[in-house]
């Protein structure tokens, strides 16, 4: 074979092992890149603790709900945690979620056990966690330990409310402290769970209704 015959062999297999190369790379993260708008919010705050209560048995309906493990999040809603995590850290403290984004099938299942619009979203206007801009948490200490609030999550109860008074004094305080951290950073409450925050514009971002769409 020619010189010329063999430097025209080496660009060519050059060219084939930088292809292969760029797709492995886009591989590694292609749970979380599958729809640009999503990201796992541990890349974007590492210290966050996370409790995805869906992807497990701990939650109302007894059963594992998610097919993933990740907290995925809108990148947007992720900006916004970040600067109430920065805050709380100067405290000794750290936001604590339960659920971030979630898939519309999951929607659905809990609007047939729980078809009661002030505790879920009906599926058929789309929903909040669907958007990836609605997120369910609380406060932890630096240790991981909860600050006291009157119900526990998915409390279907008037405890539940933000408007509850039936709690003690600590658990209104650190309801109400809770509350207006989010709110300096952008978040609005749903009235009917203290756990609860959507970003204030969430009703301009659209449902995302598969996790991989």
């Amino acid at each position: 074979m020619g010189e010329c015959c063999l430097k025209k062999l080496d660009k060519f297999s050059r060219f084939f092992v930088l292809l292969f190369v760029v797709f492995a790379l886009n591989g590694l993260h292609a749970e979380e890149n599958r729809h640009p708008t999503l990201v796992n919010i541990l890349s974007v705050i590492p210290d966050i603790h996370i409790d995805l209560k869906y992807a497990t048995t701990d939650n109302f309906t007894g059963e594992i709900v998610y097919d993933f493990q990740e907290c995925l999040l809108h990148v947007d809603t992720a900006s916004r945690l970040r600067e109430v995590q920065a805050e709380l850290t100067t405290m000794g403290l750290s936001l604590k979620i339960w659920d971030g984004y979630r898939p519309f099938k999951a929607q659905e299942k809990f609007w047939e056990l729980v078809p009661d619009p002030r505790y879920v979203s009906n599926p058929k206007k789309g929903g909040r966690h669907t958007r990836g801009t609605a997120v369910d948490l609380t406060i932890v200490t630096k240790d991981g330990h909860e600050l006291s609030m009157p119900s526990t999550f998915d409390d279907f109860s008037e405890k539940a409310h933000r408007d509850y008074m039936g709690a003690n004094e600590e658990e209104i305080r650190n309801r109400e402290f809770l509350k207006q951290i989010m709110e300096r950073h952008g978040f609005i409450e749903l009235p009917t769970e203290w756990w609860h925050f959507d970003l204030k514009e969430w009703q301009d971002y659209p449902p995302i209704k598969e996790k991989n769409g």
